[in-house]
């Protein structure tokens, strides 16, 4: 499968540049602080980062006394992770069949992936399957709001203005593809019943939601951010 990541992973790690522990801006200011209070409300020996890219999450888990590993299905970025943490568990692989033994990890991550993923239930199934009795499944991902209308992003006027943002198709699923920077990647849009269906069918019991507000950054990317609702956090548990 060739979704583009192959490709772009130079572009993308160019792009993140000294930005690349902190993250893009909607990681800094909207997702790593609601990603992280979770984190702490739990009590999680060892985590398994699906598609972690350059490893900025896991090393973030380690921080916070949590023991990761981080499987990706991209070579380049696995390679950038392991440079810079030679002490990390890096492995390539790919969430819809993930090599580890069933009830291997208190938490599972996936840290905008799912939108990546064309069977992202086999993917949900797979970390339903190594989650231990009590653990969790953190994940961020885009708002189907936003993703229906991803590759046509903000309507604007002719003095460049942000006028609003089109939501179009949104009961659909279908794949779209995105570029910018040198980066070219296809990503998949599903409405939230979408996803949500798949976590209840693989036994899984939602424990918290969230459509997170940025926290902290310039003042006219917070209001912007504000006007449409770009991400989602959930906590999913495994029964124990």
């Amino acid at each position: 499968m060739n979704n583009g990541w192959d490709s772009s992973a130079q572009a993308w790690i160019d792009s993140m540049g000294e930005r690349g522990e902190r993250g893009d801006w909607g990681r800094q200011h909207v997702l790593d602080p609601v990603m992280m209070a979770r984190v702490g409300q739990g009590r999680f020996g060892n985590a398994l980062d699906v598609g972690c890219g350059e490893g900025r999450f896991c090393r973030m888990l380690r921080t916070a006394g949590v023991k990761a590993t981080g499987i990706d299905p991209t070579r380049q970025l696995l390679e950038l992770a392991r440079e810079r943490d030679p002490c990390g568990d890096y492995r390539l692989g790919r969430a819809e069949r993930l090599e580890f033994t069933d009830a291997s990890f208190d938490l599972a991550v996936s840290y905008i992936t799912l939108i990546d993923i064309p069977d992202f239930r086999a993917a949900i199934r797979e970390v339903a399957r190594v989650l231990r009795p009590g653990g969790s499944l953190l994940m961020a991902n885009l708002t189907g709001f936003t993703s229906a209308c991803g590759d046509r992003g903000w309507v604007k006027d002719a003095d460049g203005e942000y006028l609003h943002y089109p939501v179009d198709n949104y009961l659909r699923e279908f794949p779209f593809w995105l570029e910018w920077s040198g980066i070219r990647i296809e990503n998949w849009h599903r409405p939230l019943a979408a996803y949500m269906t798949a976590f209840l069918e693989a036994g899984l019991v939602l424990k918290f939601f969230s459509e997170p507000e940025p926290i902290s950054g310039q003042a006219i990317h917070q209001e912007r951010a504000r006007r449409v609702p770009w991400f989602v956090v959930m906590e999913w548990q495994r029964p124990a």
